[in-house]
């Protein structure tokens, strides 16, 4: 199966995988192509295999990500989703390689992701990671990991950010939510779902929209897709965080 890289002049006639079956999500899903089409001019890639499915890896020069990280000369995956019926058939070492090759050609000495101790919903599987010959490099509260691959030997892994490895949010007030327009998942569940919630549980509700990468770098915790805090302790990485909620507050 071929590999197609989105761009300018291809993104609105092709589907960027993750949200093709969900209807609710439709404005958030124009809201990440309008966001693809500035990145793409600080060298975010996304690539997917030419099939309809959930099947492509995303990422970008550490110089130009938005994770609250700190180095240089290093590429970072943003997202890195196989699903379904792709899964086991080598597609996300493919892609993986597509990425790898990318770096090598920028002259950069290494990859890093963002994952977990253990496999999350929408983050890497730390144990595809592990058995690329990823390392954890740098860790954060609660649970976050930064895995590393290096190119060049002899080069300098990257680190979370220390603004970024607190745990908590500063609000200790009822529920915090961060998201960005980095996924097309995030506008719905947070400005309807959420808000729908916290007004019937009479429970106040502070949003952080991310639209920027110094905005990202504020982060209390290393990723922007979506986050939610309750009482300042981080709850859920899930756009479907009712049940989260409602077993905390119970």
């Amino acid at each position: 199966m071929d590999i197609v890289k989105l761009n300018d002049k291809n993104i609105e006639d092709e589907h960027i995988c993750c949200a093709i079956s969900d209807k609710k999500s439709q404005d958030g899903y124009q809201k990440k192509k309008d966001w693809l089409k500035t990145e793409f001019k600080n060298g975010y890639t996304f690539k997917k295999l030419n099939v309809r499915g959930k099947v492509f890896i995303e990422y970008v020069p550490i110089e130009n990500s938005w994770l609250p990280l700190v180095g240089e000369n290093y590429m970072v995956i943003n997202c890195f989703w196989v699903s379904g019926q792709f899964k086991g058939k080598g597609n996300g070492k493919k892609l993986l390689e597509q990425c790898k090759e990318d770096a090598k050609a920028q002259g950069m000495d290494g990859i890093v992701a963002i994952s977990s101790d253990k496999k999350r919903p929408f983050m890497t599987d730390p144990i595809f990671l592990k058995c690329q010959g990823f390392e954890i490099i740098d860790e954060a509260p609660p649970y976050f990991k930064l895995w590393g691959l290096k190119i060049n030997p002899d080069s300098t892994f990257p680190q979370i950010m220390d603004s970024a490895k607190k745990g908590t949010c500063p609000n200790n007030e009822g529920i915090t939510a961060y998201y960005s327009n980095t996924c097309p998942f995030t506008d719905f569940y947070t400005n309807n779902m959420l808000r729908k919630y916290a007004k019937e549980k009479n429970i106040p509700l502070e949003i952080n929209h991310i639209k920027s990468k110094d905005d990202a770098h504020k982060l209390p915790i290393p990723w922007i897709l979506n986050s939610v805090f309750y009482k300042g302790e981080l709850v859920t990485l899930e756009m479907k965080t009712e049940r989260h909620l409602n077993k905390l507050i119970s």
